[in-house]
Order: structure tokens, then C-alpha cells, then sequence
């Protein structure tokens, strides 16, 4: 066979590879690193013992020698070898004359993955070989020198991204997971758009970038803290779960405007958007108020903002917290599609149903729907079950559900009950079409839009899973949600209060006089930011004054004062008045990449139950270790039994 046409019969083999190159994430991130010019280029390769990149060489470069560095790809009989950098893929010619037995003997070795240094010159790939797909697919190198810098063991998956791995295996093995395109994407990703917020902060706006300590005390109220032990007997730091403390010391020190990509710490179990320590970009102004916030935040955005997902407009729509929970059933809504909460209690005033009767005469109660467009085509009888046991188990809600029927007649137990005129007013009511299901519950407000609210993700989860497409997942809507209530009842004690944000927020300066008689009526100073319905970010104005700050403390909250005893004291030393944000920058990169999950744009990530699977963390400590923390184990029986086994 001559070596022609055995690289076209192994062109022929390589559709897995084309795969590769196909997809979206790949062109992306070739693109991103694409090189605008010889400067730029040499910046990649400075310093190190290549000359090129395996993303960057065009027809511009043929006749050149080259240098490269990576790991190898793919290798086909010994003919030629795809090589992989961080910055894209590279087709290296072997060559197969007898001068160059012992480059071709090297390569041929060399398993898949192994790290190798190629010297050659780059050449034009054959008429009707080159690759439109890939942004090095007009040439080749073909090679004088190698080596192998290290051979590769027989790895536990292969680096393709179209390859299915399970999310605990590459946990497990992430050194190898984060080789992917996928995970370069997205670390690479994450870097740029952190490089931008810093010179949009502390470049062109006079943030200073402070660095705070992560050993600190207990903060009440809040989420749990991990404690860490200290060699005095009985006493214990916290790791923060903000540096909410500090940089409103920072304020009262003068510093005026604060920034930091800050580590922060939860001791709570993971969800596919939350992890125990995680990262936020995190901000606080002296002199500001909640509009200077805003704007503050939508230009670091816009200016941070890819420009591969295209512009993103300001201002920001922004939503009272009323407004959200009575349209949409949520503080965080997903304004991409429709399907608002209507209410209906007018209709169902005068309807003798026992349930929907002890609803309306309720000072709270209501009746409410929300319309699932063509929901009686795509779903099915057990998709309904499915949603009425949902809001039952998580609710404890009753939810009853219609149908409008091609002859516009509504199908449900329903509808004896209800008169023509109750029907069209329905009907009217929500738009109702032609196959649109009508799903309906009844009782107190907030609990019926919290239902309706889990119920209109739902169903849109399932329209989608049929095929619709209702929440375009190109488009990103913001959205400020703003006018908190500042005390929400105790979930265990509803007869207390605790805060709806954190303990520093201050009233609405509308309703601070409430504070001392009426705090539960009481509007806050917090908003947040919603993307495509997650909260990105959050914060507030600050209480600046420290009696006021102490009465929340003591009496609203029933927290010990003296446990924030240093911020009560600087608070009577000349605070500024002064508010602030943080932005949660891993939900926000997951958002940007498209990713699943947040776990896959953090570089070692803790898995669902807050474990590190890679180096098998948390980890036992001998109680020799222990000792000088005071500390001793007291381990469940069944564990002590078999420690002593």
C-alpha cells in the first residue's frame, strides 16, 4: 500500500474525530484562542520549548519549522497522529523513509495520551484532504525530530468529549476530565471574563482589591459555618460564609470602594448549583445607593459580557418581591417564557366547591391558574399524576387540572360545576386556546403561588422533553428583583423572626419607622439579580447606624449582640452610609458556558455530597493529631466497632 493511499483509507476512519471537531464548544473555544496576530502568538509560546501552539498554525506557516508540545490525540498505524494542546489539535505526518525509522519507531510506541515534542515543517495538506472543520485542517506537520516527554498508562476513560463518562469517574480521575475541550473552554472562559471585571473595578472605576482573612468567627443567623479548631481549649474559628463583616469594615476604614473574587464557605450539602466552598465576586461602595448598585453591576457585565454570546442590554427589567411571587411563584423568575400565574378568584367566587369556597373567604385566600400552552397534546395522563403528586408531597397542595377542547367546551370534574358564563370568563381570564391545559389551585396566597410557581417549571421541563422549545437556551434574561420584606417568620417558629437577607441590611426608608412596632411589614434595602431564573447575585444597602443595628440584633432577631460586638463598635465610629453585592461567579459561568452543572466550571470541584473524590476528602485524623485541638471523636457504634476491628 502506498503511503497515499493509506492516508486516505485512514482519512476515511476518522468520523469520531469529525465529531469532535463539530462541536459547538470546540469551535468555540478554537475561535476564542484564535490568534489575531504574530504578537499575540508569540505570547503563547514564550519561555517554554515550543515554538507554536497546536491551535494557531494556518497555510500562513507553511515552509516554517516548528516546535510542539502536547499530548497525543489519536495514532493511525503508524502513519500520522492527531496532537492536542490547550489550545486545539494539530495532524502530524510521520515519516516513513528509512532516515527516519527511529522517529517513526518513537511514535508508533507511544501510547495514546502520552506527552511528546515534535520538530518539523509544516505543509500543505493533498487536494481534497483538507478539513474545514478544524482551524489547523489546511496543513500538516510533517516531522524530522520527536520524543517522548512521558508515556501515558492505560487510562480509566478517554479524553473525548463525546465519549460518556459518569460524573463521580471524572471527579474522581479530574487531572484527566479537565484535558477535555469541554473543561478548557470553561476554566478559559471563567478566567477572561474575571480578568474584565477586574479592569472594569479597579481600572477604570477605583476599586481597590483586598484580600480578607478566611479564619474568622461565627456570624449569626445564616447558613451553617464549618468550624476549625484552634490549640486554645474550647475555642473555635468559622470560615466565612462572606466577607460580608469585613468589607463593611473596609467602609468604616475609608476605603470607599472594595472588590475581591472572594472564597466563601457553606457548611450544606451540594446541589447542581451550590457547592460547600465556592467563589463570588464581591463588591461594597461608600455613598451609594441602590441605583448606583445596579448600574454598577449591569456595566461590569456588559463590559465582562463574551462576545460570542452576543450583547446583553441595560438597564435590567427590574420586579417588585410581590410582584415576582404573585406572576410567577418565585423570588428568582425565568422571564424567557410565559405562563404567568392569573388570578382567578373572581370567577370561583360564587361556585359551590367546598375547597375552592374555605379558599376565598380567606383573608389570604385565592384562587389562582396558570395555562400550559398545548399542554393536552404533549402530556399525558401519568405527566398530570406526576404533577399533582409533586405538589401534594412538596406542598401539600391540591392541584386540579383542565382542559379547553377543540369545541371549546372544558374538559374536567370541573366544569358542572361552573355556568357558561363562569366558563368563557375562564376562558378569558388565561387566554385559553384550542388542546391548552388549565392547572388550578386554591387556599392562601403564597403557598398557591409557590405551587403554581413548581408547577410552571414543570410543565415546562416536560413540553420541552416532547420537543418545545419554550426557554431559548441561547437567550439570557436579566432581571432585578427588588423590595424584600426584611424578616420572614422562622420556618421551625413561625412566632419569630429572622432575616430575609443577612442581619446588616437596612429598611426601606419608607418603612423604618415599622421597624420598631411592625417589623414583620417591614420592606428591605436587598436585591437581587436573576439570569434566566437563578440568582447570580445579591445584596443591599447597609444599616449604618449602630443602635439601630443593635436593636435588630437584640430585639427582632433574639441574637447576642456581643458576638458582633467589633461592628457595633466601628459603626459608632463615623460608618459611611454604604451598600453592596456579591456575584455568584460560579452559577454565573455555568449560565454563560451552557453548563449542566457548576461542578463543570470549577477547576476541583466537591462532589453532590460535599466530598473530594479525586484525593478521597474529608480524611480521618489520628487522635495524636487531634490532641493538641482539645478534640476527641465520639464515633457512632457501629464505627467504633469496627475502628477497633
Amino acid at each position: 500500500m502506498s503511503f497515499c493511499h493509506g492516508l486516505r483509507l485512514l482519512y476515511s476512519q476518522l468520523s469520531l474525530f469529525s465529531k469532535e471537531l463539530n462541536r459547538p464548544w470546540y469551535r468555540y473555544v478554537s475561535n476564542s484562542l484564535a490568534l489575531s496576530s504574530e504578537k499575540r502568538a508569540s505570547d503563547f509560546s514564550s519561555f517554554v520549548a515550543r515554538t507554536n501552539t497546536c491551535g494557531e498554525l494556518s497555510s500562513a506557516h507553511v515552509g516554517q519549522e516548528v516546535t510542539l508540545c502536547g499530548w497525543i490525540q489519536y495514532q493511525r498505524q503508524g502513519l500520522f497522529l492527531v496532537l492536542r494542546d490547550f489550545q486545539g489539535l494539530t495532524q502530524i505526518i510521520i515519516p516513513q523513509d528509512e532516515a527516519h525509522s527511529h522517529v517513526k519507531k518513537v511514535l508508533y510506541d507511544a501510547p495514546v495520551e502520552s506527552v511528546v515534542r515534535v520538530t518539523g515543517t509544516v505543509i500543505s495538506r493533498p487536494p481534497g484532504q483538507k478539513n474545514p472543520r478544524m482551524p489547523t485542517g489546511d496543513i500538516e506537520v510533517k516531522v524530522k525530530t520527536a520524543e517522548v516527554l512521558n508515556s501515558c498508562k492505560k487510562l480509566p476513560f478517554e479524553i473525548k468529549d463525546f465519549i460518556k463518562k459518569s460524573e463521580a469517574l471524572r471527579m474522581q480521575y479530574r487531572y484527566l476530565d479537565l484535558r477535555s475541550f469541554q473543561m478548557q473552554h470553561n476554566l478559559r472562559l471563567r478566567s477572561q471574563m474575571v480578568m474584565k471585571m477586574r479592569e472594569y473595578l479597579c481600572n477604570l472605576h477605583g476599586f481597590v482589591d483586598v484580600e480578607t482573612p478566611t479564619l474568622f468567627k461565627r456570624t449569626p443567623g445564616g447558613a451553617k459555618e464549618f468550624v476549625v479548631p484552634s490549640r486554645l481549649p474550647g475555642r473555635f474559628y468559622c470560615l466565612p460564609q462572606s466577607p460580608q463583616q469585613f468589607k463593611q469594615l473596609l467602609m468604616v476604614g475609608g476605603l470607599d470602594r472594595y472588590f475581591q473574587v472572594a472564597r466563601c464557605y457553606r457548611d450544606e450539602g451540594s446541589k447542581p448549583d451550590r457547592q460547600p466552598e465556592f467563589t463570588q465576586i464581591d463588591i461594597e461602595m461608600s455613598f451609594v445607593n441602590q441605583a448606583g448598585i445596579q448600574r454598577l453591576i449591569e456595566g461590569l457585565l456588559q463590559y465582562s459580557w463574551p462576545n460570542e454570546r452576543g450583547l446583553i442590554t441595560t438597564p435590567f427589567p427590574s420586579m417588585s418581591y410581590a410582584e415576582a411571587l404573585a406572576e410567577y411563584g418565585t423570588d428568582k423568575p425565568d422571564t424567557r417564557f410565559g405562563m404567568k400565574i392569573i388570578d382567578v378568584s373572581d370567577v370561583f367566587r360564587n361556585v359551590e366547591i367546598g375547597f375552592v369556597q374555605n379558599a376565598v373567604v380567606k383573608p389570604q385566600g385565592s384562587v389562582k391558574a396558570i395555562c400550559v400552552p398545548q399542554g393536552a397534546r404533549h402530556l399525558q395522563k401519568k405527566d398530570f399524576e406526576s404533577l399533582k403528586e409533586s405538589a401534594k408531597s412538596q406542598f401539600n397542595q391540591e392541584v386540579l387540572h383542565l382542559i379547553l377542547k377543540p369545541d371549546e367546551s372544558l374538559k374536567s370534574p370541573l366544569s358542572k360545576f361552573l355556568s357558561e358564563e363562569q366558563q368563557s370568563e375562564l376562558i378569558q381570564a388565561l387566554k385559553v386556546q384550542a388542546d391548552d391545559v388549565v392547572l388550578l389551585a386554591a387556599g392562601e396566597h403564597e403557598k398557591v403561588c409557590s405551587v403554581l410557581g413548581n408547577m410552571r417549571l414543570e410543565s415546562a421541563n416536560l413540553l420541552e422533553s416532547r420537543g418545545l422549545v419554550l426557554r431559548d437556551p441561547t437567550a439570557f434574561h436579566f432581571l432585578w428583583v427588588v423590595d424584600f420584606p426584611l424578616f420572614l417568620p422562622k420556618e421551625e417558629n413561625p412566632a419569630e423572626l429572622e432575616s430575609a437577607h443577612h442581619p446588616f441590611t437596612a429598611p426601606h426608608p419608607s418603612d423604618t419607622s415599622l421597624i420598631y412596632s411592625e417589623p414583620a411589614k417591614v420592606r428591605s434595602q436587598h436585591y437581587d439579580l436573576v439570569l434566566n431564573g437563578s440568582e447570580i447575585g445579591g445584596g443591599s444597602i447597609r444599616i449604618h447606624n449602630a443602635e439601630l443595628q443593635r436593636f435588630v440584633l437584640e430585639t427582632v432577631l433574639k441574637e447576642d449582640p456581643e458576638l458582633l460586638s467589633h461592628l457595633l463598635e466601628a459603626l459608632k465610629c463615623g460608618a459611611p452610609p454604604h451598600g453592596g453585592i456579591a456575584l455568584g461567579l460560579d452559577r454565573l459561568i455555568c449560565l454563560v458556558a451552557g453548563a449542566p452543572s457548576i461542578r463543570d466550571v470549577i477547576a476541583f470541584p466537591k462532589s453532590f455530597k460535599g466530598r473530594d473524590l479525586m484525593s478521597n476528602t474529608p480524611d480521618y485524623i489520628t487522635p495524636e493529631e487531634l490532641e493538641p485541638y482539645h478534640i476527641q471523636v465520639a464515633w457512632p457504634a457501629s464505627e467504633a466497632e469496627a475502628n477497633k476491628n
